[in-house]
C-alpha cells in the first residue's frame, strides 16, 4: 500500500538541503549491503582501490560514478547486490609521500628505522582512508563497508604469500640479476609501465677510441658520455667491411687504462650512425643481452642515489650529470671527442618522483610472464573470455601480452608486502615461504618489498576470501561481473588481474572492463599540478551537489572517450536537475487528496495525451535498459534528457494543466494518477544516477514505505504500446510547433490571440485534430481555428509546413511580404539540401549494404517527407510572388 509522506519539497531546489544527511540514512538502513536472497542472481563489482596518497580526483569520481549506477541499477532490478569497497596501500607513491613530509620536517626516514617510519606511513593511511571515505560519502556510493579491505590487510597479506610461493615454486618467480629500470632519487627498481617518457634535449657525443697497437682508431657515438667508464667492448656488425680488419683487436677506453675488445654482434645496425657501438653490459638492457653472448665483464660505475661509484675513478662521487660534464670537458681537453650534436629524444623519467630514470644492472625479483601471457591471451578465444568495452581495448591488451617482458616485481622500499624470502646467514641460500623457517635466528628476510600491482592483481579474489576457496563471498560472488577502469591502466592493472586470475582460480576475474577516458580541461588538456588546472569534484559538489556532477561524468562521453570537463555543463546539469524538482513539486502540489496505487488509471480513463506518455515512457524504459546493459551510458542519458525535459515536463504536464483546471473530476483523478505514475517512473529510471535528489523527491510523494535504493526498476510493459497515440501526439506537436515558429518569427507573443488556418492531407489527421481542440486552443491561443482539406491560406499570412498538414496565420499587420518570400526561398533552399544529404548517402552502396535495413528505411522515409514540405512551400511561395 501507499502511504503519504510526512516531507514537503522545498519552493527552490537546493543540492545542500537535499543531500544532507540522507546518505548516513542509507547506512543506517543497510540498503547497500546485499539482500541475501540465495534465489536472486548474483552482480559483484570490486571497486579499483583508490592509493591511499590523497584526496580523490575527478577521474575518480567518473570511475565510480560509473559503477555505482550499474550497482543501484542491478539491485533495483532485483540482483543480489555486492559493491566490494578498499583502497591500496600505493608503496611507491605513498613512501614518497611521506618521506617528503617527513623532510620537511627535518628528518630522514633512515634516522626513524624502518619501523618507525612504516609506523608513520600507517598514520598517513589512516588520515587519507578517512578523507577518502567521505568523499566517497559525498560522492553517494552505494559500498558495503562491512566487505571493505585494504590491501596490506592480513587476508590480502596471506593472498600474496600463497601467490609468490607457488610461483617460485613453480619456476615462474626467480631471483637474478639484470637491467632494470632504476629510479635514483626513491632508490627503488620500476617496472617498464612505471617509466614515463618525454622528449628532453641532450647531445650526441661523439668519440673516438685509438687502437691499441697504433694503427688507426675507431668512432662510437653516445647519449650518455658518463657510462662509458662502464665499456666492455665496441660491437660492429658481422661482415662490415668497414672494420674486418679491426674484429678482435683491443681498443684504449679514453680517460682509462683499461683496454677493451672489437666484437661482432648482430645487434649492430651496420646503416646507423659509424655503425659501431659501445658495450656496457652493467648500463644498458641491450648492451646486458651482448655481453651475456660474448661473456662480457658488468662494470657497475654508479651508486643506488645517481652517483658515481669508486669504480668510475676520479669522478667517484659526482652526480652523474655532473660527471657527464666533467667526462666531456676531460674527452675534450685530451683529443677524443670529436664533436657534439644536439639532439632530442625520448628519455624515460620515473612516474612516481619524475627523475630521469637510468637503466641498471641489479639483484632483482622477477615474474616469468611468457607462460603466463599465453595463458592470458589463449583464453580470450574462449567463451569465458574478458569483454572489453569498447572492444577496441582489447587490442590493447593483447599487444602488450604478446610482448610482455618479465616483470620486475622487488622494490627498495620500506612500505608494502616484504617478500617472503630468507637468507640463511652463513650460506647465502635461499629459502621462500608463508612464514619464516624454523631456526629463524640463522636467517635473515629480504629486505624488499613487492610492486604495489602485485597484490593489486589479486584484487578481485583476494578481497572475496581467497585462498579459502570456502569462503561464502569466494564462491558466490566470484568472478566478479563487470570492472570500470580507465584505459591507462590496462597495462598496469588490468592486465595483471586477468593472468593472475585464471592462474590461481582458473577463472576470469571479471566478465566485463568497461573503459573510460580521462577528464580533461575545458581546452583539451590533461589536468596536472604544473598546469594548475585540476578541479577538486568536492569543490564541484559544494556549488552543484553531487547529483549534478554524476550527471555531467555519466552522460558526459561514449565509452572509452576522453571528456572536458567545464562549469557550462555543470550549469547545463543542475538546469537539468531543477527542472526534474520543479516538475516534481508541480505534480506533488496537484495530487489533491487521490488515493494513490502504483498502477495507471483504467485506459476508458486515460486521454490521448496520457496514452501517448505511457508509450513514449515505456518505449524510454526499453532504450535506456538496453542501452545501460550495453554501457552506453551518454546516449542513455540522452534519452532520458529527451524524455524528462521535453516529453514529460514540456508536453505533459502543459497539457495536464487543461484538466487539473477543469470541472471534471474523474478525469481530474485519472490524470492525477497518472502524473504520479509517470513521476514514480520517471524517480526510478533517474535514480542510479541522480540518488540523492530522487530520493528527495520520493521521500515527498504518496510512495510505499522504503527507499528508492530498494524500489523496483521499471519494466516495459506491452499494454503501454500505443503507436496510435505517439501518432497521434506528434501531430499535435508539430502544429503546436509550427505555430510557435510563426509566431517567433513575427514576434507575436503567446497572450496575442491570433486567427490559425490549417490545411489537412489526411482524414486521419484531420480526427485527430478536432478531437484534441483543447490542447490545440490551450496551446495556439486562437481567436479563430480552421481544419480542413479545403482551408485557403490568405495571400498575407505566415506559413508552417509538416508532413500532414499546411498552417497558415493571417498576419498581414505584422509582417513584410518580400521578408516572408525570402525565408520561404531559404526554407526550400534548406530542404534542397536536406534531400541532397540523404541522396548522397542512399547512393552510397557501402552504407545501404551494411546499413540496418530500418536505418535504410528510415532515411528513405525523411526524404520523402522533405520532398512533400518542399512541394507546398514552392506552392505557397509561387501564390506570394503571383499576388503580390
Amino acid at each position: 500500500m501507499f502511504k503519504m509522506a510526512k516531507e514537503e519539497m522545498a519552493p527552490k531546489y537546493d543540492p545542500q538541503s537535499v543531500e544532507a544527511g540522507q546518505y548516513q540514512t542509507w547506512l543506517d538502513e543497510d540498503v547497500f549491503k546485499p539482500s541475501g536472497d540465495r534465489k536472486a542472481k548474483p552482480y559483484s563489482i570490486v571497486i579499483p582501490p583508490p592509493n591511499v596518497t590523497g584526496k580523490l580526483h575527478l577521474g575518480h569520481a567518473w570511475d565510480t560514478t560509473l559503477q555505482d549506477m550499474i550497482i543501484r541499477q542491478k539491485r533495483m532490478q532485483g540482483y543480489d547486490v555486492l559493491w566490494l569497497p578498499g583502497m591500496d596501500h600505493a608503496g611507491i607513491a605513498t613512501q614518497a609521500k611521506v618521506e617528503a613530509k617527513l623532510r620537511a620536517q627535518g628528518i630522514d626516514r633512515h634516522q626513524l628505522g624502518r619501523e618507525k617510519f612504516v609506523e608513520q606511513v600507517w598514520a598517513w593511511k589512516d588520515e587519507y582512508a578517512a578523507t577518502i571515505k567521505s568523499q566517497w560519502a559525498k560522492m553517494g556510493l552505494s559500498l558495503d563497508y562491512g566487505r571493505e579491505r585494504f590491501t596490506l590487510d592480513e587476508g590480502l597479506s596471506k593472498a600474496v604469500r600463497t601467490v609468490f610461493v607457488k610461483l617460485y615454486e613453480e619456476g615462474l618467480i626467480y631471483r637474478g640479476e639484470y637491467i632494470i629500470n632504476w629510479d635514483p632519487q626513491l632508490q627503488t627498481a620500476l617496472s617498464d609501465i612505471e617509466v614515463l617518457h618525454q622528449d628532453d634535449e641532450g647531445g650526441f657525443y661523439h668519440v673516438r677510441y685509438p687502437l691499441a697497437d697504433g694503427s688507426g682508431e675507431i668512432e662510437i657515438a653516445t647519449t650518455r658520455p658518463e657510462t662509458m667508464l662502464g665499456d666492455t667492448a665496441i660491437a660492429v656488425h658481422p661482415g662490415d667491411e668497414r672494420y674486418k680488419d679491426m674484429v678482435g683487436k683491443q681498443v684504449k677506453l679514453p680517460l682509462t687504462d683499461r683496454t677493451i675488445p672489437i666484437i661482432e654482434d648482430h645487434y649492430v645496425d651496420v646503416d646507423f650512425g659509424t655503425g659501431a657501438v659501445k658495450i656496457t653490459p652493467a648500463h644498458d638492457p641491450n648492451d646486458f643481452e651482448v655481453g651475456n653472448r660474448h661473456n662480457l665483464e658488468r662494470i657497475n660505475i654508479m651508486n643506488d642515489d645517481g652517483t658515481m661509484n669508486e669504480k668510475a675513478g676520479k669522478y667517484a662521487g659526482m652526480d652523474r650529470f655532473e660527471a657527464r660534464k666533467a667526462i666531456v670537458d676531460d674527452l675534450k681537453a685530451e683529443g677524443y671527442l670529436l664533436r657534439v650534436e644536439k639532439i632530442v629524444h625520448s628519455v624515460g623519467h620515473s612516474e612516481r618522483s619524475g627523475v630521469q630514470v637510468e637503466p641498471r644492472l641489479s639483484t632483482q625479483w622477477f615474474v616469468k610472464m611468457k607462460p603466463l601471457a599465453e595463458m592470458a591471451l589463449k583464453n580470450q578465444e574462449t567463451d569465458q573470455k574478458v569483454n572489453f568495452v569498447p572492444d577496441r581495448f582489447e587490442k590493447t591488451f593483447t599487444q602488450w601480452m604478446e610482448n610482455a617482458h618479465d616483470w620486475v616485481i622487488s622494490r627498495q622500499l620500506w612500505w608494502g608486502h616484504r617478500i617472503p624470502a630468507w637468507y640463511q646467514n652463513q650460506t647465502g641460500e635461499i629459502y621462500v615461504g608463508m612464514e619464516a623457517p624454523e631456526d629463524a635466528e640463522n636467517w635473515h628476510q629480504e629486505t624488499d618489498v613487492l610492486d604495489t600491482w602485485f597484490s593489486s592483481a589479486l584484487w578481485p579474489f583476494s578481497t572475496m576470501g581467497w585462498p579459502d576457496t570456502n569462503q561464502e563471498d569466494f564462491k558466490r560472488y566470484f568472478p566478479t561481473n563487470t570492472l570500470v577502469t580507465g584505459y591507462d591502466i590496462i597495462f598496469f592493472w588490468v592486465s595483471r588481474m586477468i593472468f593472475q586470475s585464471l592462474k590461481f582460480t582458473g577463472k576470469r576475474p571479471f566478465e566485463n572492463v568497461v573503459i573510460h577516458g580521462l577528464i580533461r580541461d575545458e581546452q583539451g588538456r590533461k589536468m596536472s599540478k604544473s598546469l594548475g588546472n585540476g578541479i577538486d569534484p568536492m569543490d564541484v559538489i559544494a556549488k552543484y551537489g553531487a547529483d549534478a556532477l554524476r550527471w555531467f561524468l555519466s552522460t558526459g562521453s561514449t565509452p572509452g572517450q576522453d571528456t572536458r570537463f567545464s562549469y557550462d555543463k555543470m550549469d547545463s546539469a543542475w538546469n537539468f536537475i531543477n527542472k526534474i524538482w520543479n516538475a516534481s513539486r508541480f505534480v506533488i502540489m496537484n495530487l489533491g487528496d487521490i488515493e494513490a496505487t502504483d498502477q495507471t488509471p483504467a485506459k476508458e480513463r486515460l486521454d490521448l495525451s496520457d496514452r501517448w506518455i505511457l508509450s513514449r515512457l515505456n518505449d524510454t524504459i526499453a532504450e535506456v535498459t538496453r542501452l545501460n546493459d550495453s554501457f552506453e551510458f551518454g546516449e542513455s542519458g540522452r534519452i532520458l534528457y529527451n524524455f524528462i525535459w521535453n516529453d514529460f515536463c514540456d508536453w505533459y504536464i502543459e497539457m495536464s494543466k487543461a484538466v487539473l483546471n477543469g470541472e471534471d473530476e474523474a478525469a481530474k483523478t485519472a490524470k492525477r494518477q497518472n502524473l504520479l505514475y509517470v513521476l514514480d517512473q520517471i524517480l526510478r529510471l533517474m535514480h542510479p544516477i541522480m540518488p540523492f535528489v530522487t530520493e528527495k523527491i520520493w521521500l515527498s510523494m504518496p510512495h510505499i514505505g522504503h527507499s528508492l535504493t530498494v524500489a523496483r526498476y521499471p519494466e516495459y510493459q506491452t499494454d503501454f504500446v500505443d503507436e496510435d497515440a505517439q501518432t497521434q501526439m506528434d501531430a499535435l506537436i508539430e502544429v503546436i510547433r509550427g505555430v510557435r515558429n510563426i509566431r517567433s518569427q513575427a514576434n507575436a507573443p503567446i497572450s496575442k490571440s491570433i486567427e490559425v488556418l490549417i490545411k489537412t492531407n489526411s482524414t486521419t489527421i484531420e480526427t485527430t485534430l478536432n478531437q484534441n481542440l483543447e490542447f490545440l486552443e490551450r496551446f495556439l491561443n486562437p481567436t479563430a481555428l480552421v481544419i480542413g482539406p479545403e482551408v485557403k491560406s490568405p495571400k498575407l499570412a505566415m506559413t508552417a509546413v509538416t508532413p500532414d498538414v499546411e498552417i497558415a496565420v493571417p498576419l498581414a499587420e505584422l509582417i513584410d511580404i518580400d521578408e516572408e518570400i525570402a525565408r520561404l526561398q531559404k526554407e526550400i533552399q534548406r530542404l534542397d539540401d536536406e534531400v541532397a544529404r540523404i541522396d548522397r548517402k542512399l547512393n552510397n552502396e557501402k552504407f545501404v549494404a551494411k546499413a540496418p535495413e530500418k536505418v535504410v528505411d528510415e532515411q528513405r522515409t525523411k526524404r520523402a517527407d522533405y520532398l512533400k514540405q518542399q512541394a507546398a512551400v514552392e506552392k505557397r511561395l509561387a501564390e506570394l510572388q503571383e499576388n503580390k
